[in-house]
């Protein structure tokens, strides 16, 4: 059974992530890299928080009113830490900005585009996600990039790619999943009175921030690397969430190019392999995995069906496939027999990878998550503690950290203007101005 969701004891500690707060002086691989964060929500935010969580020093570059996640709730975080009536911190903008230094910045003034053109001006990294035309229309076209800084790496994140008929089309995620074909594979089958549905998380946002991370390091190291075409140079990346997503089909997208025909909605069982999928049980469910054909037998063995191993509809995991409709029946009749928890130890004795199916907090506090430190909690000087996902890479000689707890709006804002040039006196007129 999983732990108790409201156990705190401590988790053992784990190379790279023993001091979330990078006391332990060791840098990660990103110390040096400067990052300016002009996105808001989520796919560019995502990125930009896996770079801070390696080393990089993210400057979160938000209009007045804030990153629109700030009001993305309830949950809230820390009610009234504002004053009366203040709703506090929404979960969501905890979820994406760790590690990052925020500057309150109106970018429709000329002197706020003078700050911004300050920030580029020392930056290793660009990332906005302005619709497309947004950022060139603020002054700040490829050929003025490439003035300011010819080094600069500018990711540019948008719905649907910089051309063709979608391409000034907004970027939601919810309607991308619709668009790219996620929610058309999701959900039970027309059969089971199922229906196209979006995936439990924001996959496309989430997803385009993780190529968007690697496309950045890729260019980086370009950059940096003698030798390379690129070597001195920066580059523009283009990433949308459309192409991301089309991407993340991976397999159901090769299935589709050799069949002609799109796939459909199977719920939890896998389109290629058989057995692989839930299964009821007397007091729940559990999720049974057979990948190879070695894991066949020993799941017969199991179930205490050993003949089904030896059936000629089921030799293979191709007649497995084929003879989908006649197998599951039979299998889903024995696991009701018995408890959830009796089957999961006769898998795992049989070595048939199976697991039960948790809850979030289940998933986070099981003693798997605690033994690999994937739950690290931080100190914030509004709100308390706050407990964070933790970075889910270790690098043993250069280890992410979570050194910094999501930053207030415009907490940072002096501290960076005083970093690129601007005295005291005219840090003051900028707020007289509301500029900052």
């Amino acid at each position: 059974m999983p732990p108790d969701p409201l156990d705190d004891s401590p988790a053992p500690a784990v190379r790279g992530r023993e001091d979330p707060f990078g006391r332990a002086g060791d840098p990660g691989p990103l110390d040096g890299i400067r990052v300016v964060d002009c996105s808001t929500v989520l796919a560019g935010p995502y990125c930009t928080m896996l770079l801070g969580d390696l080393g990089a020093d993210v400057i979160k570059v938000e209009p007045p009113e804030g990153d629109g996640s700030r009001a993305w709730g309830p949950p809230w975080v820390g009610a009234g830490a504002a004053g009366e009536g203040d709703p506090g911190t929404a979960a969501y903008y905890l979820s994406a900005n760790r590690n990052k230094r925020s500057i309150r910045l109106d970018l429709k003034s000329p002197d706020g585009v003078e700050v911004l053109r300050r920030l580029l001006a020392d930056a290793d990294v660009l990332v906005e996600n302005h619709r497309v035309g947004g950022f060139a229309a603020l002054g700040f076209d490829d050929a003025r990039l490439e003035a300011i800084n010819p080094r600069l790496i500018h990711l540019a994140i948008s719905g649907f790619g910089p051309s063709g008929p979608e391409a000034r089309t907004p970027g939601y995620d919810f309607v991308v999943q619709a668009a790219a074909g996620i929610m058309s594979i999701t959900g039970d089958a027309d059969a089971d009175g199922g229906h196209p549905t979006k995936v439990g998380v924001a996959i496309s946002d989430l997803t385009t921030g993780m190529l968007g991370a690697v496309a950045v390091l890729a260019a980086l190291d370009g950059r940096d690397r003698t030798g390379s075409p690129a070597h001195g140079r920066g580059q523009r990346i283009d990433i949308s969430l459309f192409e991301a997503t089309l991407a993340w089909l991976a397999n159901q997208a090769q299935n589709a190019f050799v069949t002609g025909s799109s796939p459909g909605r199977r719920g939890n069982a896998h389109p290629n392999i058989v057995p692989y999928q839930t299964f009821a049980t007397a007091d729940g469910a559990i999720a049974v995995a057979v990948g190879s054909e070695r894991q066949w037998p020993r799941l017969c063995d199991a179930l205490g069906m050993p003949s089904l191993a030896t059936d000629p509809r089921f030799a293979t995991n191709g007649d497995r496939v084929a003879h989908r409709d006649d197998l599951v029946p039979i299998l889903a009749a024995r696991l009701r027999e018995e408890t959830s928890a009796t089957w999961l130890a006769r898998l795992a004795a049989a070595e048939v990878p199976s697991g039960p199916i948790a809850t979030v907090l289940e998933a986070l506090q099981s003693p798997q998550a605690r033994a690999r430190g994937s739950v690290v909690e931080l100190e914030h000087p509004a709100l308390g503690r706050v407990a964070q996902v933790a970075p889910p890479f270790t690098l043993a000689a250069t280890p992410a950290a979570v050194r910094t707890p999501p930053p207030a709006l415009g907490e940072h804002t002096d501290e960076i203007l005083a970093e690129i040039g601007y005295d005291a006196a005219e840090i003051a007129r900028l707020r007289t101005d509301q500029v900052v």
